[in-house]
């Protein structure tokens, strides 16, 4: 499985434009589009997730799942579940930096 963030960080990192992307995967940029757009955990076509996901991985993505660990050496990043304070805002607080 794999999230529309996760797919749009994964374009980020790569360094990749929708037409690129879709390029690799074998897919068109509608669907990319779609995917992006979507809320969540992608839904669709299997055929479909199974290129995108395919592509990635060839790319040099690691797709990891929430609690798992990451087998792969390299740097990463990963979005907790629960975030401390939205930093944005925190920097307003007050009125003063």
């Amino acid at each position: 499985m794999i999230t529309s963030a996760q797919l749009r960080a994964a374009r980020a990192l790569l360094g990749l434009d929708q037409r690129q992307l879709a390029e690799l995967s074998e897919l068109s940029v509608p669907t990319i589009q779609r995917m992006e757009a979507s809320d969540g955990v992608i839904r669709g076509n299997v055929d479909s997730l199974m290129k995108l996901i395919g592509a990635l991985d060839k790319a040099g993505i690691e797709l990891i799942s929430d609690n798992a660990m990451s087998q792969g050496g390299g740097r990463g990043l990963r979005l907790r579940t629960t975030r401390a304070s939205d930093p944005r805002q925190d920097k307003h607080a007050g009125g003063k930096s």
